[in-house]
């Protein structure tokens, strides 16, 4: 049975999630959200509102009480007859009216005087919260009991009161509550489809792209069509969508390197497999070479040995190079006057060229690295240097067409610096100058060299740099630390 995920599908399914419907996704939910919050807002105004429709009902059937009784009074002594004061007592809804005057309470109308009153108000003076506790009691709890209610006749000192139902007063405050609702929900209704419709086209909409390209680049990463067109604007969405883009645009430049050094592996190794082989044959007459007497031969043929020998060894490491990284440095002391004698040898400058290779390393300043893969390091910045001056002022007898190697020991650190007189590195090779496949200076040349210069000396715990020069040319400067030193063997060596 496949394990269930938190968002119901199946682990490990590689099936893309699919976007959600209008009402179901972020739209949906601020409009939900909106019309929630508008209802919200309602309630808590209704309900200081209804307290104040209570309230006012209530004067209302005061006011109108206390001008009956005021005709009424003017009346005395008669006493009004029984159709009058059951029409006065319908007019205001009331079983009882009582006028006080001068300190005397009178009988105004009355109409089955209950037995008791259940509660009793003054509207002449009502605190707020109070009248807010008494307008919900009334609307949800009350309609069963008999109320009396009094307050002033205007400016003068009379006073009327009332003994009245509550049934028809909270009747009258459902039909309010009910016309509030109605409004309210109207309202929400309104407010929340004109936030939805702005929200959704200044943000969902915009979202909703975002989301469908990432979605289509993601399903065939390599098609330039599927990079996101950014949409003109200041705001947010408009700027993350210009990243987006950006990013796609590099996402795809890095897959397509990818794919080229893949496909460049599988072609070194088939070459690496053939090269061996020839090599092999190579070595094999290079080491009969030795064995001839004729002096031109015992001179270059040591030369030749070391040289195929090398070239035997990079073929060895060419897939280590490929799978992983350059192998850890075989580290030891030697002259580094050796090492940059071989590479002018391995050079072979034609002296006919008019390039100088000058050559000021001491013979006294020792290095402790690998001497090998600081040869390479050394060959590959030197052979740059040579092909940049080959083509560079033929044309001109008196230009300086010189390559300078020269080093010197700063404490632990042996400082090694290659100079040349030639036009200088192009601002696009300097932008990627250690960037394998991207950094190269001159036309055809596949940008590696440096590339792998830089892993060597960081491998070595050093630093390679390109130093800028105020004249024409390239300066490039390589810094190798000793390996440190334990305490332990540091004291039994002092």
């Amino acid at each position: 049975m496949a394990r269930l995920t938190e968002s119901g599908r199946q682990a490990g399914s590689t099936k893309p999630p699919v976007m959600p419907h209008r009402l179901r996704g972020l739209s949906g939910k601020l409009l939900w959200l909106t019309m929630a919050f508008v209802m919200l807002a309602e309630v808590l105004i209704f309900v200081p509102s209804v307290a104040s429709m209570r309230l006012r009902w209530l004067e209302d059937r005061l006011n109108t009480a206390a001008a009956a009784g005021v005709v009424i009074d003017g009346l005395q002594p008669a006493e009004l007859p029984r159709a009058v004061q059951d029409d006065t007592l319908m007019a205001t809804g009331t079983k009882a009216i009582v006028l006080r005057k001068d300190g005397t309470s009178r009988l105004l109308a009355v109409d089955g005087m209950p037995p008791q009153v259940d509660a009793q108000y003054d509207l002449s003076d009502v605190p707020a919260l109070q009248s807010i506790g008494d307008a919900l009691y009334t609307l949800l709890l009350g309609g069963d009991r008999v109320l009396r209610v009094y307050g002033p006749v205007g400016e003068s000192d009379m006073i009327i009161e009332l003994v009245m139902e509550e049934r028809s007063l909270r009747q009258a405050m459902l039909a309010y509550a009910r016309n509030v609702f109605s409004v309210s929900l109207m309202i929400s209704l309104i407010t929340a489809s004109l936030i939805y419709i702005a929200i959704n086209r200044m943000m969902i909409r915009p979202m909703r792209r975002l989301t469908r390209s990432m979605q289509s680049f993601a399903e065939n990463p390599e098609d330039p069509a599927r990079i996101l067109a950014p949409a003109p604007g200041d705001d947010e969405i408009a700027l993350a969508g210009r990243h987006l883009a950006m990013m796609q645009e590099q996402l795809q430049k890095t897959l397509k390197q990818q794919r080229n050094l893949a496909d460049l592996g599988l072609a070194v190794s088939k070459i690496n497999h053939d090269m061996r082989n020839i090599l092999a044959s190579a070595q094999l007459m290079s080491d009969r070479l030795v064995d001839v007497d004729d002096p031109m031969v015992k001179g270059f043929a040591p030369k030749l040995v070391r040289t195929i020998d090398r070239a035997v060894g990079y073929t060895n490491e060419v897939l280590a190079f490929g799978q992983a990284s350059e192998a850890e440095p075989r580290r030891r002391r030697f002259r580094l006057a050796d090492v940059c004698q071989e590479v002018r040898d391995i050079l072979a400058i034609d002296p006919e060229s008019g390039i100088d290779f000058v050559d000021m390393v001491a013979g006294d300043i020792e290095v402790e690295a690998d001497s090998e893969q600081l040869f390479r390091v050394i060959h590959n910045i030197c052979r740059n240097a040579v092909q940049a001056l080959a083509n560079h002022g033929i044309d001109d007898p008196g230009a300086l067409r010189r390559i300078s190697l020269s080093a010197q020991r700063i404490g632990s650190v042996v400082a090694i610096t290659i100079d040349d007189t030639g036009p200088g590195l192009p601002a696009k090779a300097r932008e990627n100058l250690f960037t394998p496949f991207r950094g190269s200076a001159r036309s055809g040349g596949i940008g590696l060299g440096l590339a792998i210069a830089r892993e060597l000396v960081l491998a070595h715990g050093g630093t390679i740099a390109l130093v800028e020069k105020p004249g024409p040319g390239t300066l490039f400067r390589i810094e190798i630390p000793d390996r440190p030193v334990a305490l332990d063997d540091w004291r039994a060596r002092a």
